[in-house]
């Protein structure tokens, strides 16, 4: 593991820009014999609605073959099925706001009893604290969706109406409380906030920061827009490097309690990967807020059929998972008649695992066991 890519909190190490493969070579080692494995980590929605309407919003160009709801039985026996696997990890991020659904606080809860680590990602606006008092306790961590350091610019860029800042406020209350809660009962749960970079958001970068240590959040992270192979959210990958200084002056706003961070890899790569096969999805699957499972979020559209090996809401996982429909999804991605610079989305959830795995493979950097101490949510890749 690089060490400009892990950065030291006072809870412990935090990687956020590279990947946890070398804390997981047994698996490494089974998927390079050629086995059939089971995900470290799993990265889901338990709905796609959402109040919010973010303009870098992936979920926009994601709309999914079938819709579904997901009840909390399935999303429960879901659970299940991963811990009798061997999953590791999920993450509620996905294509939808879990919060909004009734089967978010019991999901959570029904993780922690089976061994299995959650995190999730919100925007916080329906995460008050009657919710946070049942949730913060059990998950990993909390990630909110912060598009901007200023009121106006937030709600501009996540609510279409510059003028209707009381979806900031309302987050940022709930931020807070989250904050005051983990000091409060001493919680080993890690509180950061996010922003989606696009090139016209290039002034709130500096507020962001800012806003981040005023709120005494573990950290706050800036990381790259994705796009689908089309441009359809119209990201201009070559004007980042404009924003390369404010970056840097965004990252040495840290402080003892806060850090700031910037996805550095994936805003250099400019949208451009530097690997033709797809692995990383054997050990990073995405399922869409409607129960469909497909290998990753960027096959989620209906155009992608032959992808959607199922909907977990009409079949078990783990049935799923030991069907050739699943492998068979697995291998093509894997195949030479894939290429992932010309067939796909950018800069997919799995990237830095699927570089991980190609330079592996390749014998240019060989994934090795690490001696480290574990870093913090060594199980979500």
């Amino acid at each position: 593991m690089e060490k400009s890519n892990t950065v030291s909190t006072k809870e412990g190490d935090l990687i956020l820009d590279s990947h946890k493969l070398s804390f997981h070579t047994d698996r490494v080692k089974a998927w390079e014999n050629g086995e059939r494995i089971a995900p470290v980590s799993v990265d889901m929605a338990l709905t796609r609605a959402c109040g919010a309407m973010c303009s870098f919003c992936y979920a926009m160009v994601q709309e999914p073959q079938e819709r579904a709801n997901i009840k909390t039985e399935g999303a429960l026996n879901l659970l299940d099925d991963f811990a009798e696997i061997g999953v590791k990890g999920v993450s509620l991020i996905s294509d939808g706001e879990s919060t909004l659904s009734k089967a978010y606080v019991p999901f959570i809860k029904h993780a922690k009893e089976v061994g299995i680590d959650v995190g999730n990602a919100t925007n916080g606006w329906e995460w008050g604290k009657e919710k946070v008092d049942e949730v913060l306790p059990c998950l990993s961590w909390v990630r909110f969706t912060v598009a901007a350091g200023t009121a106006e610019g937030y709600s501009k860029i996540m609510y279409k109406n510059a003028q209707e800042t009381h979806v900031y406020e309302r987050a940022v209350n709930n931020i807070k409380y989250a904050v005051e809660l983990k000091k409060r009962l001493n919680l080993n749960v890690t509180l950061g906030i996010q922003m989606v970079l696009m090139p016209d958001f290039k002034d709130e970068i500096l507020p962001f920061a800012k806003l981040a240590t005023d709120l005494g959040v573990d950290y706050g992270v800036i990381k790259h827009c994705s796009d689908d192979e089309f441009g359809t959210l119209g990201v201009d990958y070559s004007k980042y490097e404009e924003m390369y200084d404010l970056l840097q002056q965004a990252e040495d706003l840290s402080n003892e309690e806060t850090k700031i961070i910037v996805k550095w890899s994936k805003i250099k790569d400019k949208g451009i990967p530097s690997y033709n096969r797809f692995y990383g999805p054997q050990f990073l699957l995405q399922i869409s807020g409607s129960g469909l499972v497909a290998p990753s979020g960027m096959f989620f559209n209906a155009r992608y059929s032959k992808l959607h090996i199922g909907n977990f809401t009409d079949e078990r996982f783990i049935d799923m998972f030991k069907s050739d429909r699943y492998w068979n999804a697995m291998q093509y991605l894997a195949s030479p008649s894939f290429d992932a610079q010309t067939m796909m989305g950018t800069l997919p959830i799995q990237h830095y695992v699927s570089v991980a795995l190609d330079d592996h493979l390749k014998g240019t950097r060989k994934i090795e066991k690490s001696s480290d101490k574990e870093p913090l949510h060594v199980n979500f890749l």
